[in-house]
């Protein structure tokens, strides 16, 4: 098994990191077959993702994401790939504030 950890600082305050947040999943479920389970918190909200090979979360506060993931044997071979595409896509969406290009 492969862990990975991003860690994402934002200025965005909690209603813009929810839109990046929600924007994220849908991207997540749509892209990547992944089933998304949001919930939200007064202070940190939290995004329960899975799929086959793949389970984690993504907590979104106010001014930081953290992504938290395991990835099962097959998948873990592919790392290094799978990281640096999440961290694209999260980076994206921080830029745009969770709004499609």
């Amino acid at each position: 098994m492969a862990d990975l950890h991003i860690f994402r600082e934002h200025t965005l305050g909690m209603a813009a990191a929810r839109k990046v947040a929600h924007a994220w999943a849908e991207q997540a479920t749509n892209e990547f077959g992944m089933e998304c389970a949001y919930a939200e918190g007064k202070a940190e909200d939290t995004i329960h993702f899975t799929r086959s090979g793949v389970n984690g979360t993504l907590q979104v506060t106010k001014d930081r994401f953290v992504l938290q993931a395991k990835l099962g044997f097959l998948l873990g071979a592919f790392k290094d790939k799978i990281e640096a595409e999440i961290v694209k896509n999260l980076d994206s969406l921080l830029k745009t504030g969770g709004t499609k290009k």
